[in-house]
């Protein structure tokens, strides 16, 4: 049975930073929609809008992992660390199709070029990004950070 999130989960923000990583069609030629990291996770989004279930049914297995367009590495470095933000750091209850995970790993994969292990912990996450991407690291937790702190 599907479930929502318990502590909610702001969809606003979340498609709001898709819409700044999105490239749009002026730069892109024309939208590749579910063939693309952004595209696919815009959709989990709107369908979250629709029906906000906790799992996107097949999610991390949709995620086109061989979409390797240039983003704003700014906005994704933002947009990883807004959504380690919703994350709930459910730890051994962490599913690979929670919602929040399948659109990190598109993130992660425009970002960092492949899926990266997360075990439902964003300390452990950071701590990972920082001993393999330690400049990246240090942006996504400055940025996970000052929102700590806003908040």
């Amino acid at each position: 049975m599907a479930e929502e999130h318990k502590k909610g989960f702001n969809a606003e923000l979340v498609g709001e930073d898709l819409e700044r990583c999105c490239r749009g069609e002026e730069l892109c030629g024309h939208c590749q929609g579910l063939a693309c990291n952004i595209g696919f996770a815009k959709k989990c989004i709107r369908d979250f809008k629709i029906s906000p279930q906790k799992e996107v049914p097949g999610g991390v297995r949709r995620i086109p992992t061989t979409d390797f367009k240039l983003f704003d590495e700014l906005e994704l470095e933002r947009a990883i660390a807004h959504i380690l933000r919703e994350c709930k750091d459910c730890k051994e209850d962490h599913t690979e199709n929670c919602i929040i995970n399948v659109i990190r790993n598109c993130y992660e994969i425009s970002l960092l070029g492949d899926l990266h292990p997360y075990e439902g912990s964003t300390v452990q996450y950071l701590v990972y990004l920082k001993d393999h991407y330690p400049d990246k690291a240090r942006e996504i937790a400055d940025q996970y950070m000052s929102m700590s702190q806003q908040a």
